[in-house]
C-alpha cells in the first residue's frame, strides 16, 4: 500500500461506523483531497490529522482552516514542493467547508464566488475571469490541447449555458437521459475555462453542490478515487482532430457519473481515454465492465432520489422527504404514487404508523 494513498482507507474507518455526521464529514475530506490529484498535488500528514480531529468532532472546520494557515505561516522558508503542498492543503480545507454548506445558487456568479472561496490568497486572480487565451498540452491528446473559449467570449459564453440549463426540463425524463445531460452541461462549462487556474477543481465542486439540488448525495469516491480520469474525461469531451477520426465524446464523462449518482460499476481508466488507445477495444471500455451492473430502473431523477431516502429511512414521511428534496408534499405524493404505479414501493402496515418498503435492490455503494 502506497504511503501517498494511506488517508483513503483512513477515512474509509468513519463511514464504515455508521455515524452520520462523520460519515458525511469523512466523504467531504476524501473528495477534497482525492480532487488535488488532477493538478498532480499531494496533500500533508499534518491535513490529514487535522481532518481527523475534525471528522470526530473535536474540533469545527473554521478552525481545522486556521490550523492550516497557522502551520504554513509559521515556515517561513520552503521549497517549491512544499509550496505545492501549501496549495494541497488549503484547498482542500476550503473544499471540506464548501461541500459541508447547503446553500446554493445556480448562476455564474456563484461558479466565480468557489473559484474565491478555493483559492484566494493562493492565486492572485481567484474570482477573476482570465484575461488572455490559453492552451494546454495533454497527454491523453498526444501533447494536443483543447479549443478552450476565447478570453472575450467568457462572460457572454456562460450565461447562455447558465440560461440553456435552467430553461432545461429534467421533468419525467429517464435517470439515463438525465445523467447524459448532466455530463454534457458539466462538458460545456469546464471547456470555458473561465479561471486562469483551477478550473477543474472549482467545476468538481460546483457539480457535486448543484446534483445535490436533486435530492442527491453525490457517491464522493468518483471524485476522490478517479479525478484525473474526471479531468481527462472533460478534455475527451472538447476534442476533435477529423482528420485522424477523433471525435469529442460525453462517454467517458457519463461512465464517471454513471458510478457517482447511480452505483454502477464501470471500470474507469485512463489509458482508455488516450486517442492512441484501439478503437475496437475503446468501444468495449465504453461498455459496463463484467463486474459491473446498469441502472435499469424506469424513473427520473427525482424519484431515484426518493428511492434513495427511504432505504436510507423507511420511516420517512412525505413532508419531510418534500423538505429535503426542496419540493412541495403535492410533488411528492406524485412522485411516490408514479413509484407505487411500478411496483418500486410500498406502504407496510398502515399509513399512519406504517413505513416504507423498497420493493426493488439499489446498490449498497450509493450513498444518499
Amino acid at each position: 500500500m502506497s504511503s501517498d494513498r494511506n488517508w483513503q482507507f483512513e477515512l474509509e474507518a468513519y463511514i464504515k461506523q455508521g455515524e452520520p455526521s462523520r460519515a458525511e464529514k469523512s466523504e467531504a475530506w476524501r473528495t477534497a483531497i482525492g480532487l488535488q490529484d488532477v493538478d498532480g498535488l499531494k496533500t500533508s500528514a499534518y491535513l490529514l490529522d487535522t481532518a481527523k480531529e475534525h471528522i470526530e468532532g473535536k474540533i469545527s472546520i473554521d478552525e481545522a482552516q486556521q490550523r492550516i494557515y497557522s502551520y504554513y505561516e509559521q515556515r517561513d522558508l520552503r521549497t517549491e514542493a512544499e509550496d505545492k503542498t501549501q496549495e494541497a492543503d488549503i484547498v482542500s480545507a476550503r473544499i471540506a467547508k464548501l461541500l459541508g454548506e447547503r446553500a446554493f445558487q445556480f448562476s455564474p456568479a456563484e461558479l466565480l464566488t468557489i473559484h474565491r472561496r478555493l483559492f484566494e490568497g493562493v492565486f492572485s486572480h481567484a474570482g477573476q475571469i482570465r484575461p488572455y487565451n490559453i492552451t494546454k498540452q495533454e497527454w491523453v491528446l498526444k501533447g494536443g490541447s483543447v479549443t478552450y473559449a476565447a478570453h472575450e467570449s467568457i462572460r457572454a459564453t456562460l450565461d447562455y449555458d447558465f440560461a440553456a440549463e435552467k430553461r432545461f426540463s429534467y421533468e419525467g425524463l429517464s435517470v439515463a437521459a438525465s445523467v447524459k445531460h448532466l455530463a454534457k452541461f458539466t462538458s460545456d462549462i469546464w471547456q470555458i475555462h473561465p479561471f486562469s487556474e483551477g478550473n477543474t477543481r472549482t467545476t468538481a465542486v460546483f457539480i457535486i453542490k448543484y446534483m445535490k439540488t436533486f435530492g442527491f448525495k453525490v457517491n464522493n469516491d468518483s471524485f476522490e478515487k478517479n479525478s484525473w480520469y474526471f479531468r481527462n474525461a472533460l478534455v475527451r469531451a472538447n476534442y476533435n482532430d477529423l482528420q485522424k477520426g477523433v471525435h469529442a465524446t460525453t462517454r467517458f464523462l457519463e461512465m464517471f457519473f454513471g458510478n457517482m449518482l447511480l452505483g454502477t460499476k464501470h471500470e474507469l481508466k485512463n489509458r482508455y481515454l488516450h486517442i492512441d488507445y484501439a478503437c475496437d477495444t475503446l468501444q468495449s471500455a465504453s461498455q459496463e465492465s463484467p463486474k459491473g451492473k446498469n441502472c435499469t430502473l424506469d424513473c427520473t431523477l427525482e424519484e431515484l432520489a426518493i428511492l434513495q431516502i427511504i432505504k436510507d429511512n423507511p420511516s420517512v414521511t412525505q413532508k419531510e422527504l418534500a423538505a429535503m428534496l426542496g419540493k412541495s408534499e403535492r410533488t411528492v405524493k406524485n412522485r411516490i404514487a408514479a413509484l407505487q404505479e411500478k411496483h418500486y414501493l410500498q406502504r407496510v402496515n398502515g399509513r399512519r404508523y406504517g413505513k416504507w418498503e423498497l420493493l426493488i435492490d439499489l446498490p449498497d455503494d450509493r450513498r444518499v
